[in-house]
């Protein structure tokens, strides 16, 4: 860690550190950087508030988009899929957005260890969503619970799963010294404890600050506490979201920010040390800002493509009724379906899905993408293209 560089930060101070490092059996005696608590208000330059009014514009138009539909959720399904793709990439773990949808129909015992884990964060995400959808306040206990689900099953889950770390954590150390690391979060006591209950109370405040603001300041924060002994990237972008909708900018959650990240992970990752060191905010608001700009009009693209493909599907169809067309027009949401799902979604017998679906293969709309005869699952390569751009 850049200690010097840290000294003379304007909103955080450096504390001393020691105790013992198990991976590699040693003493230790560092420092560990401590964040203020956020401010009320934060003064920003008149170019930064014009790129923030810029990306709410955005987002209110992208959010319109999906009003839109006589069923926006359909929207929000691949959206969080393509979300969790991208945000479990940036801690390096990878999957296929296809191999997520098929996720769904499969047991747990027959998915890789990246897919198991990119699908808990869909798990997460969901149930995050309807906690903020029922009118439940973002809340440390409420991230301690999706902390758990994002670590189900995985190598980091165990005793700490679930709960505020308390242990101290070094971010970037691989299998190094304490001093090679990139950063070090506050220790594992009242300040990381304090400054997440101060982080709570900040976040619910009503504010006159506009939300992506509030939202660019709040994710530093979280990732500056570093509150988890793992899933902290993650969970900190969930917040960003869940904040948009809290606060009422977003209505439905189909505004996926970790891609844009995903492509700029250098500059997402030097951003949020520099605030650190320098106290300056406003080329981070402006960062976050462009990245909910750029993937607001990137929802408005896909919402606009989606609904073109349904289209061609109805025209495709033109002339049939029954579970057909209404398989086809959900395709959007549900690129890949079974015809047990199928059944159970429209309420008809397994036998009139079965042949609904038979009638989307013949027509090229789906193809099976499992081979046998039980099981199986299949797809709308055209959907399927459009959530992959």
């Amino acid at each position: 860690m850049d200690i010097d560089s840290l000294r003379d930060s304007p909103i955080g101070r450096l504390a001393p550190i020691k105790g013992h490092d198990p991976r590699i059996g040693k003493e230790y005696e560092y420092v560990a950087y401590v964040p203020n608590p956020l401010p009320e208000t934060v003064e920003l330059a008149a170019d930064t508030y014009s790129v923030v009014i810029d990306a709410a514009a955005a987002m209110a138009r992208a959010d319109q988009s999906a009003a839109l539909l006589p069923n926006p959720v359909l929207l929000a399904r691949p959206a969080t899929r393509r979300e969790a793709v991208s945000t479990s990439a940036l801690e390096g773990t990878y999957a296929l957005l296809s191999d997520v949808f098929e996720a769904d129909f499969l047991a747990a015992e027959d998915l890789t260890s990246s897919v198991s884990e990119v699908r808990n964060y869909v798990t997460a995400a969901e149930s995050a969503y309807d906690m903020i959808a029922d009118g439940q306040p973002i809340s440390v206990r409420m991230l301690e619970s999706l902390q758990g689900v994002l670590l189900r099953g995985t190598p980091s889950d165990g005793p700490q799963a679930g709960s505020v770390r308390t242990t101290q954590v070094f971010i970037g150390v691989g299998n190094r010294n304490v001093s090679s690391a990139r950063f070090v979060p506050p220790p594992a006591d009242h300040r990381l404890l304090d400054g997440l209950l101060q982080w709570q109370e900040w976040i619910r405040e009503p504010s006159p600050v506009p939300t992506i603001v509030r939202v660019a300041l709040a994710h530093y924060q979280f990732e500056a506490l570093h509150p988890f002994h793992d899933g902290n990237g993650r969970l900190g972008r969930l917040v960003m979201v869940l904040q948009l909708m809290a606060a009422g900018d977003l209505r439905y959650p189909v505004l996926n920010i970790a891609p844009w990240l995903e492509q700029r992970r250098t500059e997402y990752q030097d951003g949020l040390l520099r605030v650190s060191q320098t106290g300056r905010w406003d080329d981070w608001v402006s960062f976050i800002a462009a990245a909910i700009h750029a993937e607001a009009l990137e929802v408005i693209d896909r919402v606009e493509k989606l609904l073109a493909l349904r289209e061609s599907f109805r025209e495709t169809l033109r002339g049939a009724k029954g579970v057909s067309r209404r398989i086809a027009d959900d395709l959007i949401g549900y690129p890949m379906i079974t015809v047990s799902l199928a059944a159970s979604m429209y309420g008809v017998s397994y036998q009139a899905a079965n042949t609904a679906i038979a009638k989307l293969v013949e027509k090229g709309i789906l193809r099976q993408r499992t081979a046998g005869r039980y099981g199986r699952i299949f797809q709308s390569d055209s959907v399927l293209a459009v959530l992959e751009q």
